[in-house]
This record gives C-alpha cells, sequence and structure tokens, in this order.
C-alpha cells in the first residue's frame, strides 16, 4: 500500500514547500519559480532536512536535492518518505538508476535540475494533490527500455492502472470501469506484486508509474502533462 498518512491538498490554501539545497542560488532560482504560482508559497529552506523541517513540519511537499555536502542522500529521502513526507527529489544526476532508486527510496516525482519553472511548478503541484507527473528527463530515461523480466500485466489491469494515473481516485476508476473499488485495488495490488516477485518492487505509485513506463506497458502521453491550471477536486487515495 502506499504510505498516505497526510491529506491530499484540496486547494483552499496554498501548497507549502520546504527546500533542502545545498547551493543558495539554486535556492533563490527555485523560490523564484515558485512564487509566480500563488498556489505555492516556500515555507523554508535551507541545506539540511531536519532543520527545514523543523521550521516548516506543515510543509505539504519537500523539494529535496539528492546530493547534498558531497554525498547521495537516498537514506534521508527513503527516511522522509517513511515518516510520511511527500518528496520531490530534484537533481542532476539524471541515469535511470539514479531515478528509479530515488522512486524506490519513497520519492513522489523526479525532477532534473535542468528542466524549468513549468516543469518544477507542475511536479510540486501535482506532489502536493497524490497526481502522477511524468517531466522530460524522467520520461526520456525510462521509455521504451524493454527488460527481459518486465512482468506481463491483464489488459484490465492495464487499464486500471493507466487510468488510476490519469489522476483518478480508486473509486472513480472503479465507476469508469464498471467494476467495484475492492477490484480495482486488486488490479493495482496484482501488478505491485508482479513486479516484486520479478525483483523489481514498486511500493509507490510514482515507482509503479515509472515501472510501467520503463517497460513500455504505459506510454508517457497516456498520462498527460499535469498543467497548473488543473484543480484539486479529485483526491487520489
Amino acid at each position: 500500500m502506499d504510505a498516505d498518512p497526510v491529506a491530499p491538498v484540496t486547494g483552499e490554501r496554498p501548497v507549502g514547500v520546504a527546500i533542502v539545497d545545498d547551493h543558495p542560488v539554486v535556492v533563490e532560482g527555485v523560490r523564484a519559480w515558485l512564487a509566480t504560482e500563488p498556489r505555492l508559497t516556500v515555507l523554508a529552506t535551507g541545506d539540511d532536512p531536519d532543520e527545514v523541517l523543523r521550521a516548516a513540519p506543515a510543509a505539504d511537499v519537500v523539494l529535496l536535492d539528492l546530493r547534498l555536502h558531497g554525498r547521495m542522500a537516498l537514506d534521508k529521502l527513503a527516511e522522509l518518505s517513511a515518516a510520511g513526507r511527500r518528496v520531490v527529489v530534484y537533481s542532476e544526476h539524471t541515469d535511470p538508476q539514479t531515478m528509479l532508486a530515488a522512486l524506490d527510496a519513497g520519492a513522489v516525482a523526479f525532477l532534473a535540475k535542468h528542466e524549468g519553472r513549468e516543469h518544477c511548478v507542475a511536479t510540486v503541484l501535482a506532489a502536493a494533490s497524490d497526481r502522477p507527473y511524468v517531466p522530460p528527463a524522467l520520461a526520456g530515461a525510462i521509455v521504451g527500455d524493454a527488460r527481459p523480466d518486465r512482468p506481463v500485466l491483464s489488459d484490465k489491469e492495464r487499464e486500471a492502472l493507466l487510468l488510476w494515473f490519469q489522476s483518478m481516485s480508486k473509486a472513480s476508476v472503479a465507476r469508469r470501469m464498471r467494476i467495484s473499488e475492492h477490484t480495482v485495488k486488486q488490479y493495482v495490488d496484482r501488478a505491485r506484486i508482479k513486479y516484486t516477485r520479478a525483483g523489481r518492487p514498486a511500493a509507490t505509485k510514482a515507482a509503479l508509474l515509472a515501472r510501467a513506463i520503463e517497460d513500455g506497458l504505459i506510454r508517457p502521453e497516456e498520462i498527460g502533462i499535469y498543467r497548473s491550471q488543473a484543480s484539486y477536486d479529485r483526491p487520489t487515495p
């Protein structure tokens, strides 16, 4: 099951963001980008995740540089994710192995540092509402990498996953497919079990989406681009 102790943001208040990066110029640049979107507010910044979150315990999204003070912060990412934090990894390390390792550690999204304001804003908004978003670097790194150990999904499993990835709640997917919500959950759980048996676990929604794109089971364009004008009226449990 996805760790989801915090309800998705509904739009009644700005999305609170905490920025963790050890390069002040990057912090100020990202802060300026996020300031262009009225639904976002930066609550705290700094180069130490614990200090930043002590200053902003109510942050909805943590934008985390994956490399802090010369070392990869995958352990801290896993710790924050296990604590229920929605973490967007923001990194210059964009090889497929690093991206998938971050998603497997619990990141809700992966954003390359060379990607611009539009993708940064869209990714944070999507993360706040538990919606998937596939920036170009992530899509380009994993699409079409057909691995021999990829699981085989049934047509119904693929349809349920695709609708779920397209920002629908499981209840909405059930209505669309004319099946029970319990059956939708079974389809999603079965896909996760298949990946686990293949030695490629996908515990979070973001990781499962990445695996499906990586194996060619889902195309990035089928998910679509999450625009900043999208509403938050459909939570995705």
